[in-house]
């Protein structure tokens, strides 16, 4: 009996041994955010190989089969993992196929990811966003109101405090009382470009001789107001007639200015008090760093307590040809090869592509443990019938053996 009879559970041992690995493998990573499971796939040995016979030429006049199996391991590069919430501010995960977080190590390779439980590195002054093995995302940087087209590492630089933003518009809603007063005073909190405030007063003086008609001057705190006097004209049924809309302009003591385009369209002339309905305005005190985080559209961005926010950069999200192809360095981290065909930026600095980010969450394992189970129990059995194989080869040719002593 020849020694060719023990190939194919040899060669079934070795693969079902290296499937047994594969499964461990899935198992130890069932909580490992990003990983993608590997499969062990099976092929039969094809093909021949020849059985020099000492010719002059060495050329063979036969052929020996090859019998057995052999295995390769397949990424479930593409395969969605549960998304979870972690409530987490940089935390981001990937919602469908074909996209990765583009991150960059310390040689300047580029690989691509979906583990996107995210946090920070401090270098030299400079903090980064970064894996958690301490490589750098890649982002879009921010760039005035918008966003560079260069990608390149994410860098946090915020501001502890950003500066008051001054009123640029307000709309006031009040009554003017008709009888019983000769002015009536409103004050409306104007923002400047170096203070978190001041109150400018708007005061309505009767003009005598004029029916339903009034004075506009102003003033302010640390300021002057031009752009008045003027006169508010009233209808009979208590209607503003004019001036609706108007400008006026604030410098202040310290050299700046404010232009303010003002609207009084509704206010009133009624009998009865003065007071102010409502005011509006669009400035802002000055305010302190809150926190920075990853938004829905992967803009990475840092609030303040009064409403500003600044943008630092978003993140480049990147597809292909080819996902699949991608080549596994660990099963949560992959780079490119030919097969991948060409890449191309999914989001871009100036799209948004609905629902393909999900903040403060990641994707979890895509390790399914019902399978993995499953697969355990024919990759046990297999090993098994194997080892039964070899076994019974071995009692054979120990037979033969024995006969030929």
């Amino acid at each position: 009996m020849a020694l060719s009879s023990f190939t194919p559970s040899v060669t079934g041992l070795d693969a079902q041994s290296h499937a047994l690995q594969t499964v461990s493998t899935n198992f130890a990573n069932m909580r490992t955010v990003g990983y993608k499971p590997n499969e062990t796939m099976f092929k039969t040995l094809l093909g021949t190989t020849p059985s020099y016979n000492n010719t002059v030429d060495q050329l063979s006049s036969s052929r020996v089969n090859i019998n057995g199996v052999s295995y390769y391991d397949r990424t479930l590069v593409n395969k969605q993992g549960i998304i979870t919430a972690t409530g987490n501010n940089y935390d981001v995960a990937l919602s469908g196929e074909n996209a990765f977080f583009e991150v960059k190590d310390s040689g300047g390779k580029i690989y691509y990811t979906r583990a996107g439980d995210f946090t920070t590195l401090t270098q030299n002054g400079q903090s980064f966003l970064v894996t958690g093995s301490g490589l750098k995302v890649q982002g879009f940087p921010a760039v005035g109101n918008g966003f560079g087209a260069n990608v390149t590492d994410i860098e946090l630089k915020y501001q502890e405090k950003v500066p008051s933003v001054p009123t640029t518009e307000a709309a006031v809603i009040a009554n003017v009382p008709a009888d019983g007063v000769d002015s009536s005073t409103y004050g409306v909190t104007v923002y400047g470009p170096n203070n978190d405030g001041r109150t400018m007063n708007m005061v309505f003086s009767k003009v005598e001789g004029k029916i339903n008609t009034w004075e506009i001057n102003f003033n302010i705190d640390d300021g002057t107001v031009s752009g008045g006097p003027l006169e508010a004209v009233f209808n009979a049924d208590g209607a503003l007639l004019s001036p609706k809309n108007f400008n006026i302009s604030v410098a202040w003591d310290d050299g700046s200015t404010n232009n303010i385009a003002m609207d009084i369209s509704k206010m009133t002339q009624y009998a009865g008090s003065s007071g102010i309905t409502k005011v509006e305005q669009d400035g802002a005190p000055s305010g302190n760093f809150v926190k920075s985080f990853i938004d829905g559209n992967g803009i990475v961005k840092a609030t303040y307590s009064n409403g500003a926010e600044i943008n630092y950069a978003k993140l480049a999200i990147v597809g292909f040809e080819s996902s699949d192809n991608l080549i596994p360095v660990n099963n949560t981290l992959f780079e490119a090869s030919n097969d991948t065909g060409d890449s191309h930026y999914v989001n871009g600095p100036d799209k948004n592509i609905a629902n393909l980010i999900q903040p403060q969450a990641v994707e979890s394992s895509a390790v399914n443990v019902e399978s993995e189970f499953a697969r355990l129990i024919v990759v046990q059995r297999a090993y098994s019938l194997n080892t039964q194989s070899f076994n019974a080869n071995n009692e054979m040719l120990q037979t033969i053996v024995n006969l030929k002593t």
